[in-house]
C-alpha cells in the first residue's frame, strides 16, 4: 500500500464497499503519480449541508459543491514548509459530498460508483497540485484523470 487513508463517513450512509473502491482507485492513482509510500491523506463523506458550510466558510461561495480539497503541501504567501525526518507526507485532506455524488450520478447518466470515483480522483489531484482555473492547468488535470479513471475501469461508458 502506497497511502494511507483515513475515512470518515459524517453521513453514516457510505457502503463498505464504496469506501473500498475509493481505497482501491486512491491507491491506484497514487501509483499511477509515483507517490511515495507511507503518504497520508483523509477522505471525509458529508452531506450538502455539510459542504455548503464547508464551501461558505473557505471559498466564500453559500452553495453546495461535490468535492473540496485542502492540500496541506500547498504554501500560502509568507508560509514555510514544515518537515521532520522520519514524518510520513500528509498530503491533505478530501472531502466530498455524497448528495452531489448521487445527483450528478443521475444528472450525467452513470453510476454512483463512477461518480464518487471521479470526486475522489478530482480530489486527489487537486491536493498534488493540479487545477483547472486556466485552459491549459484544465487540459492536463482532466487528461491524468481520465487516464486514471479509465486504467482502473471505471472510465467513461
Amino acid at each position: 500500500m502506497i497511502l494511507t487513508i483515513d475515512f470518515t463517513d459524517e453521513t453514516n450512509e457510505v457502503a463498505a464497499q464504496h469506501t473500498e473502491l475509493v481505497e482501491k482507485l486512491l491507491q491506484h492513482a497514487a501509483s499511477v503519480e509515483s507517490i511515495e509510500p507511507e503518504t497520508e491523506v483523509s477522505v471525509t463523506f458529508v452531506t450538502n449541508d455539510t459542504i455548503q458550510d464547508i464551501n461558505r466558510e473557505y471559498r466564500g461561495k453559500d452553495q453546495p459543491t461535490d468535492v473540496i480539497s485542502f492540500a496541506l503541501e500547498e504554501l500560502g504567501e509568507g508560509e514555510m514548509a514544515v518537515t521532520f525526518e522520519g514524518m510520513p507526507r500528509v498530503l491533505g485532506d478530501i472531502i466530498i459530498s455524497t448528495d452531489r455524488a448521487k445527483e450528478q450520478a443521475e444528472e450525467y447518466n452513470h453510476s454512483f460508483e463512477r461518480e464518487l470515483g471521479f470526486l475522489a480522483v478530482h480530489g486527489f489531484l487537486h491536493l498534488l497540485g493540479y487545477d483547472h482555473m486556466e485552459p491549459e492547468e484544465e487540459k492536463v488535470m482532466f487528461t491524468k484523470q481520465d487516464e486514471i479513471l479509465q486504467t482502473f475501469g471505471l472510465g467513461r461508458d
